[in-house]
C-alpha cells in the first residue's frame, strides 16, 4: 500500500516499508501482512493526523491473470479470488490494490464479499490457516491502463504509474497471496531497509 502526503506545493507519497523522497512518512509492511493488526492503514494515517480509508470496488472469483498466477504457481486462468480497493488519504485516492488468493480456500469467504472484514483481510487469513514465511515485492514502472487513470485520479495516460507486487509464502513454501498494488509514478524514489537476522 502506498501512502501519501499533501504538501500546498506538491505531493509526496511512501511505500509501506521504504521511504521516498523526503523522510517524513516511514513506515512497516508488517502491520498490512500479519494478523490482529485491524485496520493497518488507518492506524498509520490516524498516527500522522490524516484519515486513511479505502473503498472496495469489486470482489469475487475470477481467471488468475499471468502475473498473478505465476505467483501463486497456478495455470492462468485458473479460478482466484480478488478484491480490488482504492486507498484514500484524506478522501484523494493513493492506490489502486487488487489482492489475489486461490479459489479453493478463499471462495465463500469474506475475501469474496465487497464488506468490510472484521480485524482486516490479514486477519481472516490467518483464521484460514494462512501465516506469512516469506514475502516477495517486485517494483516497476509502466504506463497506466485507463481503468488506472480513472481511479486514481491521473492528469493523463502518460502519467506512469509505480506498481510494487507483493507475494506471500506460507512457512511450507506455498504461495497464498499475490497483491499487485498502482501508484503514482511521482513517487519518485523508494528507499527499502531491513534488518539482517
Amino acid at each position: 500500500m502506498v501512502e501519501k502526503l499533501m504538501d500546498a506545493s506538491r505531493d509526496v507519497a511512501h511505500q509501506r516499508g521504504a521511504r521516498v523522497t523526503q523522510d517524513r512518512w516511514i513506515g512497516s509492511s508488517a502491520p498490512y501482512i500479519e494478523g490482529g493488526k485491524g485496520d493497518a492503514w488507518g492506524s498509520e494515517a490516524a498516527k500522522r493526523g490524516r484519515k486513511g480509508s479505502q473503498r472496495i470496488l469489486a470482489a469475487g472469483v475470477t481467471p488468475a491473470p499471468r502475473v498473478v498466477a505465476d505467483g501463486l504457481g497456478i495455470p492462468p486462468g485458473s479460478p482466484v479470488v480478488c478484491r480490488q480497493r482504492l486507498i484514500l488519504l484524506d478522501e484523494e485516492p493513493i492506490e489502486f490494490a487488487q489482492s489475489y488468493w486461490p479459489a479453493d480456500f478463499a471462495a465463500g469467504t469474506a475475501l469474496a464479499g465487497t464488506g468490510k472484514i472484521r480485524g482486516g483481510a490479514a486477519s481472516l487469513l490467518a483464521d484460514l490457516g494462512c501465516s506469512p514465511g516469506t514475502v516477495d515485492e517486485d517494483v516497476q514502472t509502466r504506463p497506466p491502463t485507463k481503468e488506472e487513470v480513472e481511479a486514481l485520479n491521473l492528469t493523463s495516460n502518460s502519467e506512469w504509474v509505480l506498481t510494487l507486487t507483493r507475494t506471500i509464502t506460507a512457512p511450507d513454501g506455498r504461495p497464498y497471496e499475490v497483491s499487485v498494488m498502482v501508484s503514482p509514478g511521482r513517487i519518485g524514489r523508494l528507499h527499502y531497509s531491513m534488518k539482517v537476522d
